[in-house]
């Protein structure tokens, strides 16, 4: 079985470890050792075998969840207590520069706790949010709650577009590639949307506020 330039041997073992591999892929793709298949199309696959009855869909979630929480989680917490003694070093496998780290930090730091879950959910950056997260020694008691629910939102989110997608898969997995940026992209443009909303919202609240102060100054 073979599927958008993802080696057989990585599908047979899908096929043959099932939850384990799907669990270890994520958890080291997300504490930073690389992988050449992302996370995202692994558990479009995942969802697609959810669909064919190979695996069962909930488990392959929790399995993902249970990889992104404890690898993102040793991550925030490595940079969290010795954070400054790494950067000091910049280690290779942090593939981004310094003006880069800094400029998405300062993003989040604007954007507050909206910008950290939209991080969290973001393809190609979401790996680097927890590192960013420990350097920053964001609260560790507000990272315990952004963490599992994106773990969660994130992972439903991929396998469950894999099950969908199921009865077209042979029309469908010669372009994953593009599904996985599209997916990548709907979640990130709805929480946008909101957060703009909500933005919207809070101006015109600090609108009549002002407006209301001025009435009672006349």
């Amino acid at each position: 079985m073979t599927i958008a330039n993802i080696p057989s041997d990585f599908l047979n073992n899908i096929l043959h470890h099932g939850y384990l591999i799907i669990f270890l892929l994520v958890f080291l793709q997300e504490v930073g050792v690389p992988n050449p298949i992302p996370n995202e199309l692994v558990l479009i696959f995942s969802g697609y075998l959810g669909y064919t009855g190979m695996l069962n869909a909930v488990w392959v979630i929790l399995s993902a969840f249970a990889g992104d929480m404890l690898g993102s989680g040793i991550l925030f917490t490595l940079f969290f207590i010795f954070g400054k003694t790494i950067m000091a070093r910049k280690p290779r496998w942090i593939p981004i520069s310094r003006k880069k780290l800094d400029k998405l930090s300062r993003k989040i730091q604007r954007k507050g706790f909206a910008g950290v879950f939209l991080g969290r959910i973001s393809p190609f950056i979401r790996g680097y949010v927890a590192v960013l997260l420990g350097l920053m020694n964001y609260p560790v008691r507000k990272y315990a709650v952004v963490l599992p629910a994106t773990a969660l939102l994130w992972a439903c989110f991929y396998v469950m577009a894999g099950y969908v997608i199921g009865p077209y898969w042979q029309s469908v997995s010669g372009y994953l590639i593009g599904f996985r940026m599209g997916m990548g992209i709907f979640p990130l443009a709805t929480l946008s949307y909101i957060s703009y909303r909500l933005w919207i919202r809070q101006k015109a609240i600090r609108m009549k506020r002002l407006n209301y102060n001025a009435g009672s100054f006349e």
